[in-house]
């Protein structure tokens, strides 16, 4: 499809909980516009090994090809030709800060970008560049996932290490499923200390 170098593209966002159905909701919006005969182009970051190395993985098993990309994230625009009408990233919150400028450049170029990503990490405080990326978004959609603990509506991502809840002072990143996260709503997190909305590197900064 070619492009109208006079019409930007859109930056949508979808964000939520871990087991919230992000993943899912990417794919959906990617294979309705294969349905519209649009090309696409989907980024994955390389730490995210969970799975498959070369494809993003929904927690119901569907996958689907995607280009796992590190810190080198200027050969994303290669990846984007002319040809590309959608790029969607999976797991936006683990990018550095400079795939800003690449998105921005992107919708520039008439593309509609879809990002993926976790907007709270462990401690309930916002997560890397998620909350940047939401700022500048034309659409955003928060997911809710199902709180294990009572059954409400889950927006906490409960980090679990021996059976017990993970400390404040963790590390921030620490790739895996169920087997080490749980879904909570906010009666029901368990954090060892109250979350800093305000610190510099939790909305500057994603730490890899």
């Amino acid at each position: 499809m070619l492009h109208n170098n006079n019409k930007k593209g859109r930056l949508e966002v979808v964000c939520g909980s871990m087991f919230s159905g992000k993943t899912e909701e990417l794919m959906r919006r990617l294979k309705r516009a294969e349905f519209a005969k649009q090309s696409v182009l989907v980024i994955k970051h390389s730490i995210d090994t969970r799975k498959n190395e070369s494809c993003i993985v929904s927690h119901d098993g569907r996958e689907r090809l995607a280009f796992p990309i590190d810190r080198g994230v200027e050969k994303i625009l290669d990846l984007a030709d002319d040809v590309i009408d959608v790029v969607g990233f999976d797991e936006i919150q683990f990018f550095p800060t400079e795939v800003i400028d690449v998105i921005c450049k992107l919708i520039d170029q008439g593309k509609r970008v879809i990002v993926a990503g976790l907007d709270l990490d462990f401690r309930g405080e916002p997560f890397g560049i998620t909350p940047l990326i939401m700022a500048v978004a034309d659409e955003v959609t928060k997911l809710k996932a199902i709180c294990v603990k009572c059954g409400r509506d889950a927006y906490h991502t409960q980090r679990i290490v021996n059976g017990k809840s993970a400390r404040y002072e963790d590390p921030t990143i620490l790739v895996g499923a169920e087997e080490c996260y749980e879904a909570r709503c906010r009666n029901c997190f368990e954090i060892d200390k109250s979350p800093v909305y305000r610190k510099k590197d939790s909305i500057t900064q994603a730490t890899i």
